[in-house]
């Protein structure tokens, strides 16, 4: 048993971060990762099968991000604008874009707000006649789909936020996020911080300037401070169930502030085909419907979202199916998951399933509302989050501290990038021992 500066909860993007800044400011850090791996929702997969890396978790850097662009600036790693043509299919049609005057007035009314209200709560006050159907439905798909969010707690002012925000630039990691991982783990590791994979911590005993964590393997491991990076739906987690981390004595404040947050689902399923088949000519069939230059498919089959890796030529799909229904699919098993996808880009394209699956090369599914260990996508802002993400990122007695992208507060939410600035401030506030307000 070694007494720590710091213990780190977590390897994710925010626990690496923390731990290289806290290793160079000459802190005793060791991070324990519940996985056999390091990155969290952050998982590039290269020699799976694929004939290209492929994200599992994480993949676009979503906007001029600064922490973001100035990590990979230092690591010398690339990123490039992602683009292609945007397709929006609605029962079996292809769409044009929303209509702007909708659009306009939808902002319009959001920007009198007073107060905030949940967005479909908005919708139906606002926007109720049956004229505007289609303009609830692309608010509603957008809010679920993009944010993993569910229309009746999403926040409408932060929606307006992000709907309104000036940055609209896209990019991606050629090589994969898993890079920049690695990147902070061995800045971390170089400055002496040592990791432990495959260590679940399942319960801090605390008491002010002391901290006891319990592992699966009984282990014990004791600090001065403990940082905690786990997702927030670990933190909203039922006592006793896998992976939950429990605390004694107990934080009733935090757990409440971390159930006032949304933290949404979602599901990722990743399909390899042997020819591209939405370019024009790839099957020979009379009926298909192509999409040349597609970058994103917009659409409300039963997997609703679906990208390419463009500019990169690949015949790699993406399905993405987040929020509301991707809660109702967490114990639904990988085949179904498959069979669903199949049967949406089937109709998505009109092409016979039979040739879709016979051009199929290899698939995999990624539900991470299942993982215990993440029990969900990312967070999504709340009527209440602005006040419990306050609450949930206070220290308790200078001993218990708390970061990851459900405590940031700004315009990158949800994102990479606020998982960085988290993990980043929290070793800061702890290096330069400034204490702010307490709770519990």
């Amino acid at each position: 048993m070694t007494t720590l500066d710091v213990l780190i909860i977590g390897a994710g993007a925010a626990g690496l971060m923390a731990a290289r800044e806290l290793a160079k400011a000459g802190k005793k850090v060791i991070i324990l990762e519940a996985r056999d791996r390091i990155g969290g929702r952050i998982h590039t997969l290269e020699a799976a099968g694929f004939s290209v890396p492929v994200e599992t978790g994480a993949e676009f850097i979503h906007g001029d991000l600064p922490l973001t662009l100035q990590l990979l600036k230092e690591a010398g790693i690339s990123h490039r604008a992602i683009g292609g043509e945007t397709w929006r299919v609605e029962q079996g049609e292809r769409q044009g874009e929303p209509a702007s005057d909708d659009w306009s007035a939808l902002i319009a009314n959001l920007e009198k707000l007073d107060r905030d209200v949940p967005i479909a709560a908005f919708l139906d006050q606002h926007f109720g006649d049956d004229r505007y159907t289609s303009l609830r439905n692309s608010v509603r798909r957008y809010a679920e789909g993009y944010d993993a969010a569910d229309p009746g707690r999403a926040s409408a002012l932060a929606l307006l936020e992000e709907w309104t925000s000036d940055d609209d630039n896209q990019y991606r990691l050629p090589g994969g996020y898993g890079k920049l991982m690695d990147f902070l783990r061995e800045e971390s590791g170089a400055a002496g911080c040592r990791l432990r994979l495959s260590t679940v911590a399942e319960e801090i005993r605390w008491q002010p300037g002391r901290v006891e964590v319990v592992t699966n393997g009984r282990q014990r491991y004791v600090a001065r401070r403990a940082l905690v990076t786990v997702p927030l739906g670990v933190l909203q987690s039922e006592t006793g169930s896998r992976g939950h981390l429990g605390f004694t004595p107990a934080l009733p404040q935090k757990r409440a502030a971390a159930q006032a947050i949304g933290f949404g689902a979602a599901i990722k399923i990743l399909l390899e085909f042997k020819v591209a088949f939405w370019e024009d000519g790839a099957f020979q069939e009379p009926q298909v419907r192509p999409m040349p230059g597609l970058g994103f498919l917009l659409s409300d089959a039963p997997v609703p979202t679906w990208w390419t890796q463009w500019p990169e030529r690949t015949a790699v799909l993406t399905g993405w199916l987040a929020g509301p229904g991707a809660e109702k699919l967490r114990n639904t098993d990988e085949n179904e998951l498959l069979e669903k996808a199949l049967d949406s880009l089937a109709s998505l394209f009109c092409v016979r399933k039979a040739v879709l699956r016979d051009a199929l090369r290899i698939g995999k599914v990624i539900n991470w509302t299942a993982d215990p260990f993440a029990r969900g996508a990312y967070a999504y802002a709340t009527v209440e989050a602005k006040e419990a993400r306050k609450v949930l990122s206070q220290p308790v007695h200078d001993t218990l501290f708390f970061a990851g992208e459900a405590l940031y507060e700004g315009p990158a939410g949800g994102t990479v990038e606020a998982a960085l600035v988290s993990g980043r401030d929290a070793a800061k506030a702890i290096s330069s021992g400034e204490r702010g307000p307490s709770t519990e």
